[in-house]
Order: structure tokens, then sequence, then C-alpha cells
């Protein structure tokens, strides 16, 4: 009489576990097995069991955002981080998963693995059936080629890594959706990692960039209809899935396809994923299931912010949801347009053009002849000048407006179309040179300083004004414009205007509140006006004990914030047996030298900004 058994057998420290099920299969299998327990010694029993344990125990399947491990337990990864699935303490080999977005930001696919050996180069296996060792592309055929001690092949299904490590064989099948990882001895305790104990997502995380963690929540999507997908995904309890049901228990994988599709819709062939998935475990038990759906492709390569997925009926490349959001939330295929002098530019976004049903190469601007350039990385970049591809000209109010537009080619020649019309404006705007209308704030309408030169104690104070007449005050609240003449007053008070008179020896503006700072723009030389600067005129300079000079307002080209910074130098006069009086060509520099007292210069600075 056949009893129940539930047998925990250790191996090498391990314990294994094996369901009543899953014992039950293999003694049906086996006449050996199926004898019963009094002719048999039960250390016989527990080899039985042992030598026809099914495919768990070998083997860990990560499929979309699900992990089943090699004792069958199922588990989620939640974020686009890069995880370890098994690790060898012992030798240092890593296994590593990378989950990433597709349609949705809110639920993760195993995106990519890399395989890191301590003593070799680092192996990625990647969308489309790409391999890379040491960062370099490899080409695969069907044919076994070795690259540090790894055997790599690829047929129609996917691509297959099969190595060595700490005396075990160890097979990595990776087909762009789906890992599964088999090896031939089972796990034993130099092991961890998600493969081995799939309940321990937090710990085998690796470290990378925290905003893989950052959460999203999604809309839900209302065309899900949970019931139905149970329904879809009980299949695998179904011909032709059931023949192998005994050796490879199927709830996990059912359990993994509910729970993926009850919140992500069933496209690019998700569910069919978890169904090859089964079908694969099926196959390393010997079980194959046969005549089953083999995913197709994509024909090239995706980029990083694309997947390989279903577009209108074909496998194509697809944009992943979190780098399509900034762009579909603003009902947008791409841009901003960048504008540098008079050139200007415009980027699409190419998988969101196949997704819209656009097809790159019938885009073109106002000039036909002008066509989008698409790069390695998908982008559909078009460019213009002010003077070319169509380019149209506009003035409005105080701005230049250049536009163009990216639309479909229009032929005459063609019957019909299967081409939606596109038409995509954009523009670069500068304004008019005549009508510059930057408003500045005075920050210090006057600034006062008290210094001492030689045996004199005064007081120095420079103000501005927005008139000849020197009544108009500016205070912090005025607007100053761009090309507006003001007006700076340099008055001192404590000096004897018999004894000594002021000169202003030099002014000059910087975008930096230090006076040595650069750019620097001259606006007084030696005394005297810069005539190369029409706009500046010096009155009284060296006349009294005040002066004052006029210039029209400007700020420093390409420079943000735009702040203007002004400075002075002035000097102390003895008048006795001395002009005091700056002797200006029209040239602007001084015809004569000037005695003036001795002592430190007195410097004043006050502030512009916007």
């Amino acid at each position: 009489m056949l009893r129940p058994l539930l047998f925990l057998f250790a191996v090498s420290g391990l314990t294994v576990m094996f369901s009543k099920k899953l014992i039950k299969s293999y003694i049906y299998k086996s006449i050996f097995c199926f004898l019963l327990p009094t002719k048999i010694f039960w250390f016989e029993t527990l080899l039985c069991v042992f030598i026809f344990a099914g495919v768990h125990g070998n083997l860990c399947t990560v499929t979309g955002p699900s992990i089943i491990d090699v004792k069958g337990s199922l588990n989620f990864v939640s974020d686009r981080c890069e995880y370890s699935l098994l690790h060898d303490q012992s030798t240092g080999f890593s296994l590593k998963a990378n989950f990433l977005d597709r349609r949705r930001r809110d639920v993760s696919f195993v995106d990519s693995l890399t395989l890191d050996f301590s003593d070799s180069d680092d192996i990625q296996l990647l969308q489309g059936h790409r391999v890379m060792v040491a960062g370099s592309p490899v080409t695969l055929t069907s044919s076994v080629q070795t690259s540090g001690g790894v055997d790599l092949s690829k047929d129609q299904t996917g691509v297959t890594a099969s190595f060595s490590v700490n005396g075990s064989s160890v097979s990595v099948f990776f087909d762009g959706t789906t890992a599964q990882i088999y090896m031939d001895l089972p796990v034993n305790h130099t092991y961890e990692g998600l493969c081995v104990d799939s309940s321990v997502v937090s710990s085998s995380r690796l470290p990378s960039n925290h905003s893989c963690q950052q959460t999203y929540q999604d809309p839900a999507d209302d065309t899900i209809n949970c019931p139905a997908v149970s329904q879809k995904c009980d299949v695998l309890k179904s011909a032709p899935f059931s023949s192998c049901n005994l050796d490879v228990d199927p709830e996990p994988y059912i359990i993994a396809c509910h729970e993926t599709l009850c919140k992500y819709p069933d496209v690019d062939g998700l569910r069919c994923q978890f169904l090859e998935a089964y079908a694969k475990a099926c196959e390393k038990s010997q079980a194959a299931v046969q005549n089953w759906w083999t995913a197709p492709i994509c024909q090239e390569k995706c980029s990083d912010h694309e997947f390989c997925g279903d577009i209108h009926g074909n496998t194509d490349c697809r944009c992943r949801a979190i780098n399509a959001h900034q762009y579909t939330e603003q009902n947008r295929l791409g841009g901003p347009t960048v504008c540098q002098g008079n050139n200007a530019s415009l980027t699409l976004v190419g998988c969101l053009l196949k997704e819209n049903g656009i097809d790159y190469t019938h885009l073109h601007l106002n000039d036909q002849t002008c066509t989008g350039v698409m790069d390695d990385s998908h982008m559909l970049k078009f460019s213009f000048s002010s003077d070319s591809c169509g380019t149209e000209v506009k003035t409005n109010n105080s701005q230049v407006i250049f536009s163009n537009a990216v639309v479909t080619r229009n032929s005459s020649s063609e019957v019909i179309t299967r081409q939606d019309k596109v038409f995509i404006e954009f523009s670069c705007s500068h304004p008019k040179p005549e009508l510059q209308n930057v408003a500045f704030n005075i920050l210090d309408n006057s600034v006062e300083i008290v210094l001492q030169s030689g045996e004199w104690t005064y007081s120095l104070t420079m103000k501005a004004y927005s008139d000849a007449a020197h009544t108009q005050l500016l205070d912090p609240k005025s607007d100053v414009r761009l090309n507006q003449k003001i007006w700076i007053v340099l008055e001192t008070e404590g000096l004897d205007k018999d004894v000594v008179s002021v000169v202003t020896d030099s002014c000059w503006a910087t975008s930096g509140n230090s006076s040595s700072s650069t750019p620097r723009y001259d606006l007084i030389r030696d005394g005297c006006a810069n005539a190369q600067d029409g706009t500046v005129s010096v009155m009284g300079n060296g006349e009294g004990t005040s002066n004052s000079f006029s210039f029209n307002m400007f700020e420093f080209s390409g420079k943000e914030p735009s702040e203007v910074y002004l400075h002075c130098h002035l000097q102390l006069c003895v008048k006795k047996n001395t002009n005091c009086v700056p002797g200006c060509s029209a040239g602007g520099r001084r015809r004569r030298s000037l005695r003036y007292r001795r002592g430190a210069p007195a410097l004043i600075s006050m502030v512009w900004t916007p």
C-alpha cells in the first residue's frame, strides 16, 4: 500500500523539500520507487526520490517581474534595480539580473543578465539575443563559442551560456523576457541570492542609483479582466502542458502569470511568456511540451529607452514607460526645440513615432529635401537655420520668429497612402536689436563710505539719477531699461574745496561683485570718458569736491543672472599751483599728467541687477 511521503533530504548542509505530489509522480515513473517500503530499506527509498527529484531544486526561473527559486517559491521585483540571482561565496561568481519598465512604470521586467566572474571578463546577455563580453559585442551562431571558459551559443529561442562553478555545471538561458538557470547538482550552502531564496529581495538588491527604487502608481488599466486572466493562465493545467504537471508543479507559474496580467495588459506576448517559461522548465525535467509557440525577436537592436514588443501586429522596439512619460503627458513626440544662434533643431523619439503609426522616412521640413537623421539610439533629429529648409521669418511685437515644421511627404503620384498626416511646428525667436526692453532694478540707490586719506577724513557718496538735473533719484524699486541714460553723482563731505578737488580717475563695470573680476567694461579711463563708448559723458571732473558722469545702461552678454557692478577710483588733487581738471582729447586720453594728493585712492562701488 502506497503511503503519502514528505521527505526532508539534506545534501551538503542544504535541506531539500519534496512535495507529496512530485514524489508521487516519480514513484509512478519507476517500478523501483513504486515498491512498498517493506521490501526496500528507507535509505534506498530516499535515494530513489532524490535521483528522480523534479526540476525544482536545480532550476531557477525569472520571467517578467517574478522569480521562482530552486525550491519552487515565488516572489516579485517591483522596482528597476539590479539584483543578485546567484552568488557563490567560495569562487566569487555572481549572476545578476537588471529589471526595467516597459509599457507601465509600476511593473518591472527582467531586462538583461550579467555573468560576473572574479577571474575573467564579465558577460552580458541582452535584449534581442545579443551578447557582450567585456563590453564588446559578440556575434553568436548555433555553434558553441567559448570565451573565458564559458560556452556561448544562440538559436531561434534565445542565448545560452554554459560553464562550471564549484564543481557544478551551470546553464543560463535568456530570451529577452525569461531567464532560466539550471544546475546539475542541488544548490549547496555556499550559494545565496534570489534563485536560492526568492524572499530575500531587499538584501539581494545590488548597490546602484537610488532612483531605481522610486515608486510609481500608474492608473489602473480598465481593459484588464482579472477573472478572464485567471482562465488564460490556468491553461497550464490543460493540454499540452498537463502532460508535464506531475514533473513540474505549474502553480507558481500560474500565480506569476495571474498576478502580472491583472496589472499589466496582455500584450507583447506576455501571457505566452509565462507559458513558454513553464514549457522550458518541463524540457529541463525531460518532459518536454511538444509543438509549443516560440516568440519572435526584434529584428533590430533596441536602445536603452526601448524594449522588444508588439506594435500594430509587428514585433518592434517600443518605448519604455518612464522615458516616454515626459513626452506623452504633454502630448508630444519629442522636443523641445533647441535654439542656438541662427540655428535650431528638433529631436523626435523614434519609438513614439512607430507607436503612432508614423514612418519617419516620410517626414521632412517645409523644404522636402530637408529630412531627419536617425541615430543609433533611434532619435530622429531635424535641423534648420534662419535661411534654409523653407524657414519662415516673422515679427511679432518685440520678437523676430524663425519657424519651420515637420510634415509628411505629399506625393501626388501616389494613388493611396497609409500614413497619417503629420504637422509638428517648431520655432525660435530673438528680440529685435532696436527694441531691448529688459528691466533692471537698482539694488543700491546710493553708496556711502568713510575713508582716511592723509590729513583729511571725509565721506564719499555715489548716487544714481534718471535725469540730468539730478532730481529723480533711483531707488530699489526703480526700473532701469537697457540703453536708458542714467547719471551717477559722486559727492564728498568734509573736504575743503579751496584746497583740494576730487578727480574720478577711472570707472568700470564687471559682472561680478569683485572690482578685479572679469569680464570688465571701462567707462572712464585716466579721468576721461571711454571714447569707444559714445554714450559716456563726464561732468565737473577735478573742478571741486563733487563730479558726475552719465552713460546708457547695458548688460553683459551671456551672463545669467545679468548683474552689473559699477566701480570707481577717485583721487584727491591739491589745487595749489595745479590744474586738477583732466585734459581730455577727442580720443578720450588725458593730455597732461596731474599731481594728486598722496594716499590710497578711494574705491567706491554700486550694483544693478535684473
